[in-house]
Protein backbone atom coordinates (compact mmCIF):
# COMPACT_ATOMS: atom_id res chain seq x y z
CA UNK A 1 0.00 0.00 0.00
CA UNK A 2 1.16 3.61 -0.54
CA UNK A 3 2.81 5.58 2.26
CA UNK A 4 0.55 7.67 4.58
CA UNK A 5 1.07 10.87 2.58
CA UNK A 6 -0.17 9.14 -0.55
CA UNK A 7 -3.06 7.61 1.36
CA UNK A 8 -4.14 11.11 2.30
CA UNK A 9 -3.92 12.14 -1.36
CA UNK A 10 -6.09 9.21 -2.44
CA UNK A 11 -8.61 10.13 0.26
CA UNK A 12 -8.78 13.65 -1.17
CA UNK A 13 -9.14 12.30 -4.72
CA UNK A 14 -12.36 10.56 -3.74
CA UNK A 15 -14.07 13.95 -3.45
CA UNK A 16 -13.36 14.52 -7.15
CA UNK A 17 -15.84 11.79 -8.16
CA UNK A 18 -19.46 12.70 -7.51
CA UNK A 19 -20.69 9.12 -7.77
CA UNK A 20 -18.43 7.90 -4.96
CA UNK A 21 -20.82 9.31 -2.36
CA UNK A 22 -23.79 7.30 -3.66
CA UNK A 23 -22.47 3.96 -2.43
CA UNK A 24 -19.57 1.59 -3.19
CA UNK A 25 -18.94 1.82 -6.91
CA UNK A 26 -16.98 -1.34 -7.73
CA UNK A 27 -17.45 -1.47 -11.49
CA UNK A 28 -14.53 0.29 -13.16
CA UNK A 29 -14.04 -2.81 -15.34
CA UNK A 30 -17.30 -1.85 -17.05
CA UNK A 31 -16.90 1.93 -16.86
CA UNK A 32 -15.44 4.43 -14.45
CA UNK A 33 -17.02 7.22 -12.54
CA UNK A 34 -16.20 10.44 -14.37
CA UNK A 35 -13.43 12.53 -12.84
CA UNK A 36 -14.56 16.09 -12.10
CA UNK A 37 -11.51 17.47 -13.91
CA UNK A 38 -12.53 15.59 -17.04
CA UNK A 39 -16.09 16.86 -16.61
CA UNK A 40 -14.82 20.43 -16.30
CA UNK A 41 -12.72 20.11 -19.45
CA UNK A 42 -15.68 18.63 -21.32
CA UNK A 43 -17.97 21.40 -20.12
CA UNK A 44 -15.48 23.97 -21.35
CA UNK A 45 -15.41 22.35 -24.77
CA UNK A 46 -19.21 22.18 -24.97
CA UNK A 47 -19.58 25.80 -23.86
CA UNK A 48 -17.14 26.92 -26.55
CA UNK A 49 -19.00 24.84 -29.13
CA UNK A 50 -22.37 26.29 -28.11
CA UNK A 51 -21.04 29.82 -28.23
CA UNK A 52 -19.16 29.49 -31.51
CA UNK A 53 -15.76 29.89 -29.86
CA UNK A 54 -14.13 26.59 -30.84
CA UNK A 55 -10.57 27.05 -32.06
CA UNK A 56 -9.39 24.08 -34.08
CA UNK A 57 -5.71 24.86 -33.60
CA UNK A 58 -6.28 24.66 -29.86
CA UNK A 59 -8.23 21.44 -30.31
CA UNK A 60 -5.37 19.85 -32.23
CA UNK A 61 -2.94 21.01 -29.55
CA UNK A 62 -5.12 19.40 -26.88
CA UNK A 63 -5.16 16.12 -28.82
CA UNK A 64 -1.38 16.12 -29.04
CA UNK A 65 -1.09 16.85 -25.32
CA UNK A 66 -3.34 13.87 -24.58
CA UNK A 67 -1.31 11.69 -26.95
CA UNK A 68 1.88 12.62 -25.10
CA UNK A 69 0.32 12.11 -21.67
CA UNK A 70 -0.88 8.65 -22.62
CA UNK A 71 2.45 7.73 -24.22
CA UNK A 72 4.29 8.69 -21.04
CA UNK A 73 1.82 6.66 -18.97
CA UNK A 74 2.81 3.42 -20.72
CA UNK A 75 6.48 4.22 -21.34
CA UNK A 76 6.14 4.92 -25.06
CA UNK A 77 6.96 7.78 -27.42
CA UNK A 78 4.15 10.02 -28.66
CA UNK A 79 4.78 8.88 -32.25
CA UNK A 80 4.02 5.31 -31.17
CA UNK A 81 0.43 6.22 -30.22
CA UNK A 82 -2.58 6.39 -32.55
CA UNK A 83 -6.13 7.31 -31.62
CA UNK A 84 -8.91 4.77 -32.12
CA UNK A 85 -12.63 4.60 -31.40
CA UNK A 86 -12.31 1.80 -28.84
CA UNK A 87 -10.35 -1.36 -28.08
CA UNK A 88 -11.96 -3.34 -30.90
CA UNK A 89 -11.09 -0.63 -33.39
CA UNK A 90 -7.50 -0.48 -32.13
CA UNK A 91 -6.96 -4.23 -32.32
CA UNK A 92 -8.65 -4.49 -35.73
CA UNK A 93 -6.53 -1.62 -37.06
CA UNK A 94 -3.35 -3.41 -36.06
CA UNK A 95 -4.49 -6.88 -37.11
CA UNK A 96 -5.66 -5.92 -40.59
CA UNK A 97 -2.50 -3.91 -41.30
CA UNK A 98 -0.16 -6.88 -40.85
CA UNK A 99 1.24 -8.48 -44.04
CA UNK A 100 -0.51 -11.83 -43.72
CA UNK A 101 0.05 -14.83 -45.97
CA UNK A 102 -2.42 -17.65 -46.44
CA UNK A 103 -1.82 -20.28 -43.78
CA UNK A 104 -0.45 -17.89 -41.16
CA UNK A 105 -1.94 -18.15 -37.69
CA UNK A 106 -2.53 -16.18 -34.51
CA UNK A 107 -2.62 -17.79 -31.06
CA UNK A 108 -5.27 -16.84 -28.46
CA UNK A 109 -6.92 -18.25 -25.32
CA UNK A 110 -10.45 -17.92 -26.65
CA UNK A 111 -12.31 -18.90 -23.47
CA UNK A 112 -10.89 -15.95 -21.50
CA UNK A 113 -10.86 -13.21 -24.11
CA UNK A 114 -13.44 -10.50 -24.60
CA UNK A 115 -14.98 -10.42 -28.10
CA UNK A 116 -12.94 -7.25 -28.71
CA UNK A 117 -9.82 -9.40 -28.73
CA UNK A 118 -11.34 -12.30 -30.66
CA UNK A 119 -13.48 -11.11 -33.55
CA UNK A 120 -10.80 -8.92 -35.18
CA UNK A 121 -8.54 -11.99 -35.40
CA UNK A 122 -11.26 -14.35 -36.60
CA UNK A 123 -12.21 -11.75 -39.19
CA UNK A 124 -8.83 -12.24 -40.85
CA UNK A 125 -9.76 -15.74 -42.03
CA UNK A 126 -12.08 -14.94 -44.94
CA UNK A 127 -9.92 -12.09 -46.18
CA UNK A 128 -6.36 -13.34 -45.67
CA UNK A 129 -6.66 -17.06 -44.99
CA UNK A 130 -5.39 -16.68 -41.43
CA UNK A 131 -6.09 -19.42 -38.87
CA UNK A 132 -6.84 -18.84 -35.20
CA UNK A 133 -5.22 -21.34 -32.85
CA UNK A 134 -6.91 -21.39 -29.46
CA UNK A 135 -5.40 -22.58 -26.19
CA UNK A 136 -7.53 -23.90 -23.32
CA UNK A 137 -7.44 -22.02 -19.99
CA UNK A 138 -6.03 -23.62 -16.85
CA UNK A 139 -7.91 -22.92 -13.61
CA UNK A 140 -9.39 -19.77 -15.10
CA UNK A 141 -6.04 -18.43 -16.23
CA UNK A 142 -4.34 -17.97 -19.59
CA UNK A 143 -1.57 -20.61 -19.55
CA UNK A 144 1.82 -19.20 -20.54
CA UNK A 145 3.20 -22.66 -21.29
CA UNK A 146 0.17 -23.49 -23.42
CA UNK A 147 0.51 -20.30 -25.44
CA UNK A 148 4.21 -20.94 -26.05
CA UNK A 149 3.56 -24.55 -27.04
CA UNK A 150 0.98 -23.44 -29.62
CA UNK A 151 3.42 -21.16 -31.45
CA UNK A 152 4.73 -22.76 -34.64
CA UNK A 153 6.57 -21.71 -37.78
CA UNK A 154 3.41 -20.12 -39.23
CA UNK A 155 2.50 -18.08 -36.13
CA UNK A 156 2.76 -14.40 -36.90
CA UNK A 157 1.08 -13.00 -33.78
CA UNK A 158 -0.08 -13.90 -30.28
CA UNK A 159 -3.04 -11.99 -28.77
CA UNK A 160 -3.62 -11.90 -25.01
CA UNK A 161 -5.21 -9.69 -22.35
CA UNK A 162 -2.89 -8.29 -19.70
CA UNK A 163 -5.75 -8.70 -17.19
CA UNK A 164 -8.76 -10.80 -18.19
CA UNK A 165 -12.16 -9.13 -17.98
CA UNK A 166 -13.31 -12.19 -16.02
CA UNK A 167 -12.12 -13.55 -13.68
CA UNK A 168 -9.57 -10.72 -13.62
CA UNK A 169 -6.22 -12.48 -13.27
CA UNK A 170 -3.02 -10.87 -14.50
CA UNK A 171 -1.13 -12.57 -17.28
CA UNK A 172 2.68 -12.81 -17.38
CA UNK A 173 3.00 -10.50 -20.36
CA UNK A 174 6.72 -9.83 -19.93
CA UNK A 175 7.61 -13.52 -20.00
CA UNK A 176 5.54 -14.10 -23.13
CA UNK A 177 6.88 -10.92 -24.72
CA UNK A 178 10.48 -12.01 -24.28
CA UNK A 179 9.79 -15.37 -25.93
CA UNK A 180 7.77 -13.83 -28.75
CA UNK A 181 10.56 -11.36 -29.46
CA UNK A 182 13.09 -14.21 -29.50
CA UNK A 183 10.91 -16.23 -31.89
CA UNK A 184 10.12 -13.28 -34.16
CA UNK A 185 6.39 -13.40 -33.31
CA UNK A 186 4.40 -10.22 -32.70
CA UNK A 187 2.68 -9.76 -29.34
CA UNK A 188 -0.63 -7.87 -29.32
CA UNK A 189 -2.11 -7.05 -25.90
CA UNK A 190 -5.63 -6.03 -24.93
CA UNK A 191 -4.97 -3.62 -22.07
CA UNK A 192 -8.59 -2.61 -21.48
CA UNK A 193 -8.57 -4.01 -17.93
CA UNK A 194 -5.06 -2.94 -16.94
CA UNK A 195 -4.05 0.44 -18.34
CA UNK A 196 -4.87 3.10 -15.76
CA UNK A 197 -4.99 0.59 -12.89
CA UNK A 198 -1.77 -1.39 -13.37
CA UNK A 199 1.63 0.24 -13.92
CA UNK A 200 2.51 -0.46 -17.55
CA UNK A 201 5.83 -0.21 -19.39
CA UNK A 202 5.52 -1.46 -22.95
CA UNK A 203 9.28 -1.67 -23.45
CA UNK A 204 9.79 -3.81 -20.33
CA UNK A 205 6.88 -6.02 -21.40
CA UNK A 206 8.26 -6.50 -24.95
CA UNK A 207 4.85 -5.60 -26.35
CA UNK A 208 4.45 -4.88 -30.06
CA UNK A 209 0.89 -3.53 -29.90
CA UNK A 210 -1.32 -2.47 -27.00
CA UNK A 211 -4.97 -1.42 -27.14
CA UNK A 212 -6.87 0.50 -24.47
CA UNK A 213 -10.08 2.51 -24.20
CA UNK A 214 -10.82 5.58 -22.12
CA UNK A 215 -14.11 4.80 -20.35
CA UNK A 216 -12.60 2.35 -17.83
CA UNK A 217 -9.57 3.00 -15.62
CA UNK A 218 -8.54 6.05 -17.67
CA UNK A 219 -11.69 7.73 -16.31
CA UNK A 220 -12.88 9.23 -19.57
CA UNK A 221 -15.73 8.80 -22.04
CA UNK A 222 -16.96 6.11 -24.39
CA UNK A 223 -15.92 6.46 -28.02
CA UNK A 224 -12.15 6.86 -27.69
CA UNK A 225 -9.28 4.40 -27.53
CA UNK A 226 -5.52 4.30 -27.92
CA UNK A 227 -3.36 2.05 -30.07
CA UNK A 228 0.32 1.69 -29.23
CA UNK A 229 2.48 0.10 -31.92
CA UNK A 230 6.23 -0.29 -31.37
CA UNK A 231 7.96 2.07 -33.79
CA UNK A 232 9.91 -0.49 -35.90
CA UNK A 233 6.75 -2.55 -36.29
CA UNK A 234 4.53 0.43 -37.10
CA UNK A 235 6.92 1.73 -39.74
CA UNK A 236 6.90 -1.64 -41.48
CA UNK A 237 3.12 -1.53 -41.95
CA UNK A 238 0.70 0.13 -44.35
CA UNK A 239 -2.53 1.23 -42.62
CA UNK A 240 -5.73 -0.36 -43.81
CA UNK A 241 -7.26 3.14 -43.98
CA UNK A 242 -5.38 6.19 -45.22
CA UNK A 243 -6.29 9.58 -43.78
CA UNK A 244 -4.94 13.11 -43.91
CA UNK A 245 -3.76 12.64 -40.35
CA UNK A 246 -1.91 9.46 -41.28
CA UNK A 247 0.38 11.11 -43.82
CA UNK A 248 3.39 13.36 -43.30
CA UNK A 249 2.14 16.63 -44.76
CA UNK A 250 2.48 19.99 -43.04
CA UNK A 251 0.12 22.91 -43.26
CA UNK A 252 -3.67 23.06 -43.11
CA UNK A 253 -5.48 19.85 -42.23
CA UNK A 254 -6.93 19.66 -45.75
CA UNK A 255 -3.52 20.01 -47.43
CA UNK A 256 -2.24 16.77 -48.91
CA UNK A 257 0.09 17.94 -51.68
CA UNK A 258 0.15 15.36 -54.46
CA UNK A 259 -2.02 12.52 -53.05
CA UNK A 260 -0.41 10.04 -55.44
CA UNK A 261 2.97 10.67 -53.78
CA UNK A 262 1.96 10.61 -50.13
CA UNK A 263 4.41 9.70 -47.39
CA UNK A 264 3.14 7.90 -44.31
CA UNK A 265 3.41 9.63 -40.95
CA UNK A 266 6.03 8.51 -38.48
CA UNK A 267 5.37 5.56 -36.21
CA UNK A 268 1.81 4.72 -35.21
CA UNK A 269 0.51 8.13 -36.29
CA UNK A 270 -0.05 6.57 -39.70
CA UNK A 271 -3.03 4.76 -38.16
CA UNK A 272 -4.80 8.00 -37.15
CA UNK A 273 -8.08 8.58 -39.00
CA UNK A 274 -9.45 12.10 -38.54
CA UNK A 275 -11.21 14.04 -37.38
CA UNK A 276 -10.45 13.11 -33.80
CA UNK A 277 -12.99 12.66 -31.03
CA UNK A 278 -11.99 16.04 -29.64
CA UNK A 279 -14.27 16.20 -26.58
CA UNK A 280 -13.30 12.70 -25.42
CA UNK A 281 -9.60 13.41 -26.00
CA UNK A 282 -9.78 16.68 -24.09
CA UNK A 283 -11.65 15.07 -21.19
CA UNK A 284 -9.33 12.08 -20.78
CA UNK A 285 -6.34 14.38 -20.90
CA UNK A 286 -7.33 15.74 -17.49
CA UNK A 287 -7.73 12.22 -16.10
CA UNK A 288 -4.29 11.29 -17.42
CA UNK A 289 -2.84 14.30 -15.63
CA UNK A 290 -4.38 13.00 -12.39
CA UNK A 291 -2.85 9.55 -12.89
CA UNK A 292 0.56 11.13 -13.51
CA UNK A 293 0.20 13.23 -10.38
CA UNK A 294 -0.60 10.17 -8.26
CA UNK A 295 2.01 7.98 -9.95
CA UNK A 296 1.03 4.67 -11.51
CA UNK A 297 3.05 2.59 -9.07
CA UNK A 298 1.07 4.22 -6.25
CA UNK A 299 -2.20 3.73 -8.14
CA UNK A 300 -1.50 0.03 -8.68
CA UNK A 301 -0.48 -0.48 -5.05
CA UNK A 302 -3.56 1.32 -3.80
CA UNK A 303 -6.25 -0.30 -5.95
CA UNK A 304 -4.77 -3.80 -5.80
CA UNK A 305 -4.33 -3.45 -2.05
CA UNK A 306 -8.01 -2.62 -1.69
CA UNK A 307 -8.95 -5.56 -3.91
CA UNK A 308 -6.79 -7.87 -1.79
CA UNK A 309 -8.58 -6.74 1.38
CA UNK A 310 -11.94 -7.20 -0.30
CA UNK A 311 -11.07 -10.74 -1.39
CA UNK A 312 -9.84 -11.69 2.07
CA UNK A 313 -12.98 -10.20 3.61
CA UNK A 314 -15.16 -12.21 1.25
CA UNK A 315 -13.32 -15.43 2.06
CA UNK A 316 -13.70 -14.80 5.79
CA UNK A 317 -17.41 -14.18 5.20
CA UNK A 318 -17.72 -17.53 3.46
CA UNK A 319 -17.94 -16.42 -0.18
CA UNK A 320 -16.33 -18.54 -2.91
CA UNK A 321 -13.73 -16.10 -4.26
CA UNK A 322 -12.72 -17.48 -7.64
CA UNK A 323 -9.12 -18.64 -7.44
CA UNK A 324 -9.09 -18.52 -3.64
CA UNK A 325 -6.77 -16.33 -1.59
CA UNK A 326 -5.21 -13.54 -3.69
CA UNK A 327 -1.85 -14.42 -5.21
CA UNK A 328 0.76 -12.75 -7.43
CA UNK A 329 -1.61 -12.83 -10.42
CA UNK A 330 -4.26 -10.85 -8.56
CA UNK A 331 -5.34 -7.44 -9.80
CA UNK A 332 -7.86 -4.74 -8.92
CA UNK A 333 -10.64 -7.20 -9.83
CA UNK A 334 -12.22 -9.71 -7.42
CA UNK A 335 -14.50 -12.39 -8.88
CA UNK A 336 -16.92 -14.40 -6.76
CA UNK A 337 -18.40 -17.74 -7.82
CA UNK A 338 -17.49 -21.41 -7.97
CA UNK A 339 -17.01 -21.88 -11.70
CA UNK A 340 -16.30 -19.89 -14.83
CA UNK A 341 -19.24 -20.02 -17.22
CA UNK A 342 -20.34 -18.39 -20.46
CA UNK A 343 -23.04 -15.94 -19.36
CA UNK A 344 -22.11 -12.28 -19.63
CA UNK A 345 -24.79 -10.58 -17.53
CA UNK A 346 -26.38 -13.42 -15.57
CA UNK A 347 -25.19 -15.95 -13.01
CA UNK A 348 -26.26 -19.58 -13.20
CA UNK A 349 -25.83 -19.99 -9.44
CA UNK A 350 -29.07 -18.98 -7.70
CA UNK A 351 -27.22 -17.87 -4.57
CA UNK A 352 -24.98 -15.59 -6.61
CA UNK A 353 -28.00 -14.10 -8.37
CA UNK A 354 -29.57 -13.42 -4.99
CA UNK A 355 -26.38 -11.83 -3.64
CA UNK A 356 -26.11 -9.64 -6.72
CA UNK A 357 -29.70 -8.44 -6.24
CA UNK A 358 -29.12 -7.83 -2.53
CA UNK A 359 -25.96 -5.79 -3.07
CA UNK A 360 -27.51 -3.81 -5.92
CA UNK A 361 -30.52 -2.99 -3.71
CA UNK A 362 -28.06 -1.64 -1.15
CA UNK A 363 -26.40 0.74 -3.63
CA UNK A 364 -23.37 -1.39 -4.45
CA UNK A 365 -22.41 -1.20 -8.11
CA UNK A 366 -20.88 -4.38 -9.59
CA UNK A 367 -21.20 -6.59 -12.68
CA UNK A 368 -21.78 -10.22 -13.60
CA UNK A 369 -19.31 -11.66 -16.10
CA UNK A 370 -18.93 -15.32 -17.08
CA UNK A 371 -21.32 -16.41 -14.29
CA UNK A 372 -19.14 -14.64 -11.71
CA UNK A 373 -19.89 -11.57 -9.62
CA UNK A 374 -17.19 -9.10 -10.58
CA UNK A 375 -16.02 -6.37 -8.19
CA UNK A 376 -13.48 -3.93 -9.66
CA UNK A 377 -11.90 -1.06 -7.75
CA UNK A 378 -10.24 2.22 -8.66
CA UNK A 379 -8.72 5.31 -7.11
CA UNK A 380 -12.06 6.71 -5.88
CA UNK A 381 -12.68 3.65 -3.69
CA UNK A 382 -11.47 3.39 -0.10
CA UNK A 383 -11.38 1.01 2.84
CA UNK A 384 -14.83 2.24 3.82
CA UNK A 385 -16.20 0.82 0.58
CA UNK A 386 -14.49 -2.49 1.28
CA UNK A 387 -15.82 -2.65 4.83
CA UNK A 388 -19.34 -1.71 3.71
CA UNK A 389 -19.52 -4.44 1.05
CA UNK A 390 -18.07 -7.13 3.34
CA UNK A 391 -20.58 -6.18 6.06
CA UNK A 392 -23.43 -6.38 3.55
CA UNK A 393 -22.27 -9.88 2.59
CA UNK A 394 -22.30 -10.89 6.24
CA UNK A 395 -25.85 -9.53 6.63
CA UNK A 396 -26.91 -11.40 3.50
CA UNK A 397 -25.46 -14.58 4.96
CA UNK A 398 -27.49 -14.09 8.15
CA UNK A 399 -30.79 -13.61 6.34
Amino acid sequence: MPQPANLARFSAVRDSFAGAAAGPYLDVSARSLLYCGARSALDGYLDANAQGRLNKSEMFAAVEKTRSLYARLIGADADEIAFARNVTDAIATFATSLPWETGDNVVVCEALEHPANLLPWYGLGPRFGVNVKTVAPVEGRIPLDGILAAIDERTRAVAVSSVTFAPGFRFRVAALGAECRRKGVLLSVDGAQSVGSIDTDVAALNVDALAASTQKALMGLYGLGFLYVRRPVAESLDPIFLSRFGIATEGHEASVGNPAQYKLANGARRFDVGNFNFPAAIAVGRSLELLHELGMKNVESYVCGLANKLAVGFIEAGLPVFGGKPGPDGSHIVAVGRSLGLEHDAAGDERMRDLYAYLSANNVRLSIRRDLLRFSLHIYNDEGDVARVVELVRRWNRR
